[in-house]
Order: C-alpha cells, then structure tokens, then sequence
C-alpha cells in the first residue's frame, strides 16, 4: 500500500479509537436457558415472537423446547427457518413478510452467526421499512431502534449475540456486506450449552476457531483497549482448554459451557476492537463461493497471522502464553511462531482442511477488491495492504501458483 493511503488508514482508525469511550456500546443481558425467554416476553406483555433460525435446527427438533415454552405462556411464535449459510438479501426479505403478516413485537434469533446476522437485518429493515438492505450497510446507517432482538447461540463462535455487526450476501452480485450499528446488538444473550450438544464436530471445530480469529483479531489490531485484551486473552484461554474436548464429546457441559463463554467474551472483544484481513478475505470468499464463515476464517488465520511477520510477533506471543503453547521465556519471534504452529494442529487435529478447495484464479482480483473496500479503512491491521496484495492470501489457501509481477509464478 503507498504510504499516503496508508496515513489515512491510520488516521481514520485513530479517529476511531479515539472515540471508543463516547460510543454507545452496551452488553446483551444474559440468560442462561431458553425457557427464560417466556416469561421475559411476558413481562414485556408482547404476545408474537418471531423465530428465525435455519431449517436443519427446525426439523431436528432444537427450537421444540423454547416453542412450547412460548406456547404455555400463550405466546404465538411465527417461524422463519429458511436461513441460508450465508444469508442474503431474500431471505430478509422472506423473513419480514412474515413478521409484519403475523404482527410480530419482537425477534429470536435461534442459531449460529447466519440466523443472527438474518435476524439482525430483519430488525434493520422493521425500523427503516423505506429502504432496501443495501442502504443501510456499512457504519451508522441503522440508528433508530429495532425491535426486541434475543440471540440464542447454537454455536460456540461467532460471537453474533453480543455484536453490533450483521453481513448479508447480495445472491446476485455475489458479494457480502456488512451493517455495523449500535442497535443491532442484540438485547438479551441466551448462553445455554445443551441448544449445542447436537452440533456436528467439524460445525463445533469450524466455529470455534471463528471465535478463537475473533479474539486474535481484535488483540493484534491497533485499536485495543484494557477491556478488549483481557477478554480476547480469556477467550482464546478457554478456547485452547476445551475446544478439542467439545469436538470429541459433543455433550461435555462444561466444554460447552466454556466455549460459549469464549465466543461471548471474543465477541465483545471484536465489536470494539474491530478484525482485520482474515475477516476481510473470509468474508469475499463467502460471496463468491458460499464458503461458510468458520471455515474460511480457520484455513486462513495461521496463513495471515504469519504473514504479519514481526509486526504481529509480541502480541501473538502474548496469546500464546495465554493458550499455554509458549512460556514468558521466549522470544516474541519464537512464542508467535509456537502459537502460529498451535493453531494449525489444532486445525489437523480436528480435520479442518489446509486448503480450500474451488477458489478459481479469475476471481481473485475481484474478490481482493471487495475485501480491500470492507478492511480499508476501518480495520486497524498491524500490516495496511491494498488490493493487489490480498491477492497472496486466496493463491495460498487454494493451493495454487500466484505469479509474480514480472509473470513468473511463485509456490506459496
């Protein structure tokens, strides 16, 4: 990146830090099981809850109990379950007819990231029923209050329950976006580990590591605060102590209870210190190839982190000593390097692949741009890089040859 961009970059993420204690962030109030969701609406006095979550978790019968908990409160619970992995611009749109048909006052959001960031742009497009989606991406665009929104995570990773962020993919243009605003965190968080026991193991491994790139992210950025270190520390603490027993035995309680924890803590640790590259390029990868979120993000966090070099080395020295991989003695080359290696056997460990597989050279400068234009200049990266450099990322996680500049090519 030239280096007048790069003095933007950095100006504009400073503005931003700056600014952290003037921000209105706030906590998602706990709640520890689903059946605590009934009597809260009752108190609430709103009588038509909308459930949006995906249709495997319907069909298999996970959103059954919080259902006929609402039914014994005589409350009516419209359901939406046609959430797509990567939600898109339809399935909001689907999703709000139903809510305004059905006269709904508030929204559960029942599954992992997808149901979450669905619910979430449903809540945007209650409050702004004038525009379409694609108005109110990007900062601060959603600034009136969506309804009631309660998370219910399913999955111990992508940290949905306590952000501000939602992405949708626009189907057509194969392209994602995110909305980041203030009232889309949602207003109650329902940690409850048995919604999770039935979570396949790749499902727990991939989004696991999603919660371990959150945490990583936010402590290497630039923008980090007292609050947001410790909690990402934390987070990837728990994550190395129990994400391998979740992965084995899916009904571990108290792996599953910790992992959840994690996710919590990792993503209130992003939500005010931002991500960076690996979500940038994960987040393209997902538009154009449907690629689920976790996945990408788990082939592509050792691949970047070490691409970082020595800018990134004390603070990935410092995570290491929190997972237990590398000790205070160390060098901060030598405790990232240990750390950087730890994550890519806990990725062997629980077969998540080195590579991913259908990544095809002519979209690369396409998808690179679009993850320029989502980082730039918001993520404060230890490292600015432009389009072309990004570039590297999406030759090295597909395996392919990328070419240097003078058309030569080069094994990454």
């Amino acid at each position: 990146m030239n280096i007048f961009r790069t003095i933007f970059c950095r100006i504009f993420q400073a503005a931003f830090r700056l600014a952290l204690p003037l921000l209105p962030y706030r906590e998602p109030e706990k709640l520890t099981g689903v059946k605590d969701i009934a009597s809260l609406l009752t108190e609430k006095h709103i009588h038509c809850a909308m459930l949006v979550t995906d249709k495997w978790l319907h069909d298999s019968g996970a959103t059954k109990p919080l259902e006929e908990a609402l039914a014994g409160a005589d409350i009516k619970c419209a359901v939406y379950d046609g959430t797509r992995a990567n939600p898109t611009v339809a399935n909001v749109a689907e999703a709000r007819e139903i809510y305004l048909k059905e006269g709904c006052g508030c929204i559960i959001a029942f599954g992992g990231g997808s149901s979450m960031d669905c619910a979430k742009a449903l809540g945007a497009r209650i409050a702004y029923p004038e525009k379409r989606l694609n108005e109110l991406k990007g900062v601060l665009r959603v600034l009136r209050r969506i309804p009631l929104l309660i998370a219910v995570p399913t999955t111990a990773g992508t940290g949905s329950e306590v952000t501000l962020a939602a992405v949708i993919t626009d189907s057509d243009k194969k392209y994602k976006y995110t909305m980041n605003d203030f009232t889309l965190i949602p207003r109650y968080a329902v940690l409850d580990p048995s919604v999770t026991y039935s979570l396949p193991p790749h499902l727990t491994a991939t989004t696991g590591m999603d919660a371990l790139t959150h945490a990583v992210e936010a402590y290497i950025g630039r923008s980090t605060t007292k609050e947001t270190r410790r909690r990402a520390l934390h987070a990837t603490e728990l994550i190395f102590a129990n994400i391998v027993r979740a992965y084995d035995d899916g009904h571990d309680a108290e792996a599953r209870a910790n992992m959840l924890e994690a996710a919590y803590n990792a993503g209130i640790a992003f939500s005010k210190s931002y991500v960076g590259y690996i979500h940038a390029v994960a987040h393209s990868l997902g538009g154009q190839y449907n690629i689920p979120h976790g996945l990408a993000n788990s082939v592509l966090l050792p691949v970047v982190l070490e691409d970082y070099g020595k800018a990134a080395h004390k603070k990935l020295h410092r995570l290491g000593v929190a997972a237990g991989v590398a000790s205070e003695s160390d060098s901060h080359k030598a405790g990232a390097e240990k750390f950087i290696a730890a994550i890519r056997e806990l990725n062997r460990r629980m077969h998540i692949p080195a590579v991913l597989d259908g990544i095809e050279e002519k979209d690369i400068p396409v998808m690179a741009k679009h993850a320029d234009r989502e980082a730039n200049p918001l993520y404060p990266v230890p490292v600015e890089m432009n389009a072309r450099e990004l570039e590297k990322f999406y030759y090295k996680v597909s395996g392919r040859k990328a070419k240097r500049s003078s058309g030569k090519e080069e094994e990454q």
